[in-house]
């Protein structure tokens, strides 16, 4: 062989290359549900806020009043509205009333359609308390925020 019939190769074959894009598939399907899963994680901890802030002014409510509202009807302060949660609350039935129970419920979509919802509620007596987790229906007294143990 002469010096002129070598010829000197550069760059990838196509099998290198569809084995390259094989492995960056693997790594992305791998990682992307977790990554959901920590954003996910990050706005739940809007509902962990506006709960015991919901609290607080049905406390100071009650100082003022001596009860939490009127029986069976909403409870008569509001917090600010949450981009990812719809904070609703409740006064019990008993006159006058003494218990009220604060429940955030997930705006649908908000945290991603492949999540489910979330239900998180806490009382006057400060139970809380996780009514659904990631769309299942659970009964966990805590937040569930990671997993399904307290």
């Amino acid at each position: 062989m002469t010096k002129s019939s070598i010829r000197m190769v550069k760059g990838f074959t196509l099998i290198e290359l569809m084995i390259v894009v094989a492995i960056v598939a693997l790594l992305a399907s791998i990682a992307l549900p977790s990554y959901s899963n920590y954003i996910n994680r990050g706005k739940i901890a809007d509902a962990i806020a506006g709960l015991p802030e919901f609290s607080i002014k049905m406390e100071q409510y009650f100082q003022d009043n001596r009860n939490y509202g009127t029986a069976n009807a909403s409870c008569p302060v509001t917090i600010s509205p949450s981009k990812y949660f719809t904070f609703t609350c409740t006064v019990g039935s008993a006159t006058p009333t003494t218990t009220y129970i604060v429940t955030a419920s997930s705006v649908i979509g908000a945290l991603g359609a492949a999540t489910g919802d979330y239900t998180y509620t806490l009382n006057q007596a400060n139970t809380k308390a996780t009514i659904k987790y990631k769309g299942a229906t659970v009964s966990k007294s805590c937040w569930l925020i990671r997993g399904s143990e307290c």
